[in-house]
């Protein structure tokens, strides 16, 4: 995946493309024209909620797995080797939020894009986000 436009997907909405069908739908629509990204730490942050969503929700965790799995089509998983470099950068923007989620600020800083997130985390760290009920608006900004 090689777009001007691109897109650093928080463990939220990698949870939200697992269960739901507005994220999916999204990302499949727009492949073409941007490009998705998340690290790997959200990736892991996934698979440890898929199994108490899923049961919360009376779902086989199994299935949930294999659809995270499967998003690897459209979204590419960044190592942490690659965007470690700018974590003191990353922590220094997210200290007044959640420092926890210095590797999607990393990884934003790292490729020089946007945020898509449902948290409100992001906001004041100078990075651009978006949530699910405006990103079309990123996406249409791309064709």
């Amino acid at each position: 995946m090689t777009h001007e436009r691109r897109l650093v997907l928080d463990a939220n909405i990698m949870l939200r493309a697992v269960f739901g069908t507005r994220v999916r739908f999204l990302l499949e629509t727009y492949e073409d024209s941007v490009s998705f990204y998340t690290p790997d730490a959200c990736v892991r942050d996934a698979r440890l909620y898929i199994p108490v969503i899923s049961a919360a929700r009376h779902l086989d965790p199994e299935a949930g797995l294999i659809v995270l799995d499967e998003l690897a089509r459209l979204v590419e998983v960044v190592d942490h080797s690659l965007y470690v470099e700018y974590e003191l950068r990353a922590r220094e923007r997210m200290q007044s939020r959640d420092v926890a989620d210095w590797p999607i600020a990393a990884t934003a800083l790292l490729l020089n894009c946007h945020i898509w997130t449902e948290d409100q985390n992001f906001f004041g760290s100078g990075i651009a986000t978006w949530t699910t009920n405006n990103v079309e608006v990123f996406f249409r900004e791309t064709q």
